[in-house]
């Protein structure tokens, strides 16, 4: 899965194109790697998504393409 659509799948971001915009102005990094939007994200990939208040570190647990708004915790795991 492209991390861009992770990203808006997991709730992480709220748009697509907000999450492609942050790979694009390297705010968004794979293993320590800064990443474009379409990236081919995997289990056990630990992304780092910069923010203006800070940073929010997670590891990647499942993907699923059509999430639950309840469900979407179960995507990742805040480091």
């Amino acid at each position: 899965m492209r991390i861009d659509k992770f990203l808006k799948v997991s709730r992480i971001l709220k748009r697509r194109t907000i999450a492609c915009d942050a790979c694009s102005g390297g705010k968004v990094s794979v293993n320590g790697k800064p990443v474009k939007p379409a990236y081919q994200v995997k289990i056990g990939d630990v992304v780092s998504v910069g923010f203006a208040g800070g940073e929010v570190k997670f590891r990647v647990m499942s993907l699923n393409e059509k999430v639950s708004a309840k469900d979407a915790e179960t995507l990742y795991e805040i480091i």
